[in-house]
């Protein structure tokens, strides 16, 4: 595996974060729900956030009903290779029900083949925010930059929660956060506060744009929105 440089080892990837940083702030288009992919890993160690995020994933649809709503993706590796992902629900009841119907297994990460996933979704309609919660990177980190940036420049931001203060998967999470134009945070084990408040911000975010995340009070709103990249001209 490739460990991710403090600072971007390439002229490619130092373009990729120069063209991030200038974008506009995200706002979904007036009258539809905000459209977010809340990718998970499934992996044998991640039963215990499984079950925490299975909980919730509600209150993130209940944080923005009166902000234009929230339709949801739900997409997740584990095992040999497996990788799923639901269609875009606006329910969340549904999508507890299918959260609900998986079980970890062991395996390797497929942070690649998600934000690929996500990259071909937005081409096909925006996605307002992907969510990625892990603890691990088990891959070359160079592809995963890549697609990181391509999904900074369609205005497609990554958030990604961490679990555990593994290094290497710090510091390319925090990669990933910074060339798609998101954020990254780490929250305890022990802890489903923080997870919760951090699923809440990044809803808002999806569901109402920078202005109704600014709007929010508490650290995990002000954690991820003091690194968004400030908007063009601003």
């Amino acid at each position: 595996m490739t460990n991710l440089p403090d600072k971007p080892g390439s002229a490619a990837v130092a373009a990729f974060l120069t063209k991030v940083a200038a974008m506009p702030a995200v706002t979904p288009a007036s009258g539809r729900p905000g459209r977010l992919i809340f990718a998970v890993d499934a992996t044998a160690s991640r039963q215990p956030t499984w079950d925490r995020a299975c909980q919730l994933q509600g209150e993130m649809f209940m944080a923005v009903r009166d902000i234009g709503g929230l339709a949801v993706s739900l997409a997740y590796y584990r095992g040999f290779g497996e990788f799923a992902a639901t269609p875009f629900l606006t329910s969340a009841e549904e999508l507890a029900r299918r959260m609900t119907g998986v079980t970890c297994l062991g395996g390797q990460t497929q942070i690649l083949r998600t934000l690929q996933h996500a990259l071909a979704e937005t081409r096909r309609e925006k996605v307002n925010a992907v969510i990625l919660i892990g603890d691990a990177v088990e891959e070359d980190v160079d592809p995963i930059c890549h697609v990181a940036g391509e999904l900074g420049l369609r205005g497609t931001p990554v958030f990604v929660f961490q679990e555990g203060g593994h290094p290497v998967a710090a510091n390319a999470f925090a990669q990933v956060a910074k060339l798609s134009g998101g954020a990254h945070a780490g929250f305890d084990a022990s802890s489903a506060s923080a997870l919760r408040d951090l699923l809440r911000a990044v809803a808002t975010f999806a569901a109402g744009g920078r202005r109704a995340l600014l709007r929010l009070t508490g650290g995990a709103a002000r954690h991820i929105a003091g690194q968004l990249p400030a908007p063009r001209g601003g």
